[in-house]
């Protein structure tokens, strides 16, 4: 027996232009061009899973299909807004390019678009995972995309725009969406949770946040699951169980430790995240991210920072943020992922205390060049230059 319930990533898509978060740069375009009746024959929407590619191919698929438009906001109560949101409309035909990919079901869809739409001013084609099309079905579709018919348009979304052929790129307006900032999750989620009723820690949101990479949709799913865990009342330490994510205090405290080189902190760090089921991995990608964000303080700053709570130059978070990234193929394909994670940290921690050999010399031949001239100091220090 069906209970009828709709997942919150389903429940809360949206359904106009102004619901999409994150995208404004592409939302201004599309709303612009409904409105100056500069509506393209083809766009490409390319951006991270969860993103908003699907649902801003709809709502555009409903703003120039409303019996009110084209509009930039689509009623959502006539006949043609419904059938779109049910997906029952005769006019609006999604195809998944991943199992939609050879060339005869192209040549078929070929042949389709020169019936006219049934209910709306337009028929309008939303191929998902376009770049899954096979060469030759992308070239089937070279033509039709070309010059269509007045009353068609196609609408393409995909994740891989390198493996879309640069043929159909040409014939189509590019948008680009961006990974949604971390802080526009938080307070979307928040708003998801008071229509839901759900108490969620700000703490939970942070965590959920985090992990979500950049996708809404991943942020959703990821609500409604711990809301299937923990009822209507969320915690952050749920969210950290659940997923095997560190604190961001802990991340933090992890960092100090590296900056400061004390291998016997590092050790008994990594042991405790180990006991507790923790995963490694996504700890190594939340170090990085906050070393990223001290480096970009002491960029702004006057080249060094206490951020990670001892004084850094930006040469030695450089070299303290690469050497985490080198350390992400030993941890993800390495035979003990502790003890690989445990090098990976110590080999950071000291090769953020190396000096590079340039900027030794840059910093000795500034030295030298303020000693007087003939003296025996300076002779001692360009021969230290030479020799070094």
């Amino acid at each position: 027996m069906s209970s009828g319930y709709q997942v919150i990533a389903r429940k809360w898509r949206p359904q106009i232009f102004d619901e999409v978060i994150g995208q404004d740069h592409v939302v201004r375009t599309l709303k612009n061009a409904i409105l100056r009746d500069r509506i393209a024959h083809a766009y490409l929407f390319v951006g991270p899973r969860g993103t908003g590619k699907t649902s801003m191919a709809r709502i555009l698929a409903k703003a120039i299909n409303c019996e009110k438009g084209p509009t930039a906001e689509p009623c959502g109560v006539c006949a043609s807004c419904e059938s779109i949101l049910k997906g029952s409309s005769m006019d609006v035909i999604e195809i998944d390019g991943a199992s939609n990919n050879s060339v005869d079901q192209i040549r078929d869809l070929r042949d389709d678009v020169r019936y006219a739409p049934t209910q709306g001013e337009f028929k309008v084609y939303i191929i998902d995972e376009v770049h899954m099309l096979s060469t030759a079905a992308f070239n089937a579709l070279l033509k039709t995309l070309e010059e269509p018919p007045s009353h068609v348009k196609f609408i393409f979304a995909t994740t891989e725009a390198q493996k879309v052929l640069p043929t159909i790129i040409s014939r189509c307006q590019r948008f680009d969406l961006k990974p949604i900032p971390e802080a526009l999750i938080e307070s979307h989620l928040a708003h998801i949770a008071k229509g839901e009723s759900i108490k969620i820690d700000p703490l939970a949101l942070k965590a959920i946040a985090r992990l979500a990479d950049g996708g809404m949709r991943d942020s959703q799913s990821i609500l409604d699951q711990m809301i299937a865990f923990c009822g209507d009342d969320i915690k952050e330490t749920d969210v950290l169980d659940v997923y095997g994510l560190v604190s961001a205090e802990e991340v933090f405290i992890l960092a100090k430790a590296i900056a400061s080189g004390s291998y016997a902190e590092i050790i008994k760090q990594v042991d405790g995240f180990d006991d507790n089921g923790r995963d490694l991995l996504r700890l190594l990608v939340d170090l990085q991210n906050l070393v990223r964000n001290a480096l970009l303080e002491s960029v702004r700053g006057n080249g060094s920072t206490e951020m990670l709570g001892t004084q850094m130059t930006s040469e030695s978070l450089i070299r303290l943020l690469d050497s985490l990234r080198e350390g992400e193929e030993g941890i993800k394909f390495g035979l003990s992922e502790k003890v690989n994670f445990e090098v990976a940290l110590m080999k950071a921690a000291e090769n953020s205390r190396a000096r590079a050999i340039d900027s030794l010399i840059r910093e000795i031949s500034s030295l030298a060049g303020k000693l007087p001239a003939g003296s025996p100091a300076e002779s001692f220090e360009k021969k230290k230059i030479l020799t070094a």
